[in-house]
């Protein structure tokens, strides 16, 4: 019989064990209502509030009944919320067999390095993009269609973290030295350290985003994470393992990546959407020029972790060539947001064109090898 207190611990005794011992306990407790007391329930008061007018709702500082979801100001949030739901999965629908091979046999010194930095950050970086989403973002906002997609990306944030441990623990890596690396290589704690910064600068109890600067702050933060964290960092960041996969090498790890991609494109879209949405209820005037400090700073962090896991090419990738595809996918989430400026006017085409096909999960399966990838109800979503 599963104990509902704890479901991990033994068993418990059987009912018929156990009537002795609750009737026990049941006789030398004190009665919870004296003999004849009076236990009527007064009802609760009805109230004449008129229904939510959508018209009324605001992303924040909204005063509308938060608990009232219908009918929404923002259909299109969800819509994200339904779309999400297509791209359910687990890490333990793919099979890793081949990589515990490749890993061991098939892959070089180089490409051993790449594959476990990368992991290693991941990791790390989910962990913080769900505190941040979790902690600091979603109890800000005022429209509950809003609320119910991130709390769905709570989740999606939690089951990447899943994911990686997986990988982690199937390959047979050193699961201290894995998760220790971000603390220990400085190019991987400077990316961790810049959205640290960001997150507690806004994960703050007493923050009041009805003053401009609290506001302008808050809405940089969001920016940071959907558009350079998630948007630039997460899409780019899996590359170097579709790199391996477009050799055959990996192919689970990269399926499993595939379906993160597509989550973490969403939610780049989402966030951008919202900063969008808030910049244009509450009149707010972004500072362009903090705006080119945070791509300044995000570049530098990113040709620095680069330059460490790619310190060695490995065939068919180059630090040269994930840094150029870093500054066009910065370009397009600049041009996303509606910023008057590209961060890097030179980076006008991808260095790694077969990039955004990661995210359509449209290819053919063996049945009988992996799981089939193409959901009816998927379709083909804008990652723009």
């Amino acid at each position: 019989m599963l104990n509902w207190d704890d479901p991990v611990a033994k068993p418990m005794q059987k009912p018929e064990e156990l009537e002795p011992i609750i009737a026990e306990q049941l006789l030398n407790q004190p009665a919870a209502i004296e003999p004849g007391e009076d236990i009527t329930l007064s009802p609760t008061p009805a109230t004449s509030q008129k229904p939510v007018d959508p018209d009324d709702k605001r992303v924040i500082n909204g005063h509308t009944d938060i608990n009232q979801l219908a009918p929404f100001k923002y259909p299109w949030a969800w819509n994200y919320f339904l779309n999400a739901n297509k791209n359910h999965w687990t890490p333990l629908d793919i099979n890793m067999a081949q990589d515990v091979t490749d890993y061991r046999y098939k892959l070089t010194l180089e490409e051993k390095h790449v594959y476990e930095n990368v992991l290693s950050y991941l990791t790390t970086s989910d962990i913080l993009a769900m505190r941040n989403i979790g902690l600091a973002v979603m109890e800000k906002m005022s429209a509950p269609e809003l609320q119910i997609y991130q709390a769905r990306q709570v989740y999606e944030e939690s089951l990447h973290t899943w994911t990686y441990q997986h990988c982690i623990e199937t390959i047979g890596l050193d699961q201290s030295e894995i998760y220790n690396l971000y603390r220990v290589v400085p190019e991987i704690h400077q990316k961790i350290s810049v959205a640290n910064r960001r997150l507690d600068s806004i994960m703050r109890s007493d923050i009041d985003l009805t003053d401009p600067d609290e506001l302008h702050n808050f809405v940089m933060a969001y920016i940071f994470f959907a558009a350079i964290f998630e948007g630039c960092w997460f899409y780019n960041g899996f590359s170097p393992i579709f790199a391996l996969q477009r050799r055959g090498l990996m192919k689970g790890t990269a399926e499993q990546l595939q379906y993160i991609m597509r989550d973490e494109v969403m939610h780049a879209s989402f966030g951008i959407r919202v900063v969008k949405q808030i910049i244009y209820e509450e009149q707010l005037k972004i500072d362009m020029n903090q705006i080119r400090q945070m791509w300044e700073e995000a570049h530098e962090a990113e040709k620095a972790y680069t330059n460490y896991i790619l310190k060695d090419p490995i065939l068919g990738y180059s630090a040269e060539v994930h840094m150029g595809q870093f500054q066009y996918i910065a370009n397009r989430r600049a041009g996303q947001l509606g910023l008057s400026e590209i961060p890097f006017p030179g980076a006008e085409e991808a260095t790694l064109p077969w990039l955004d096909e990661q995210a359509n999960l449209r290819k053919e399966k063996n049945f009988f090898e992996t799981r089939v990838t193409e959901y009816q109800t998927g379709g083909a979503l804008s990652w723009d």
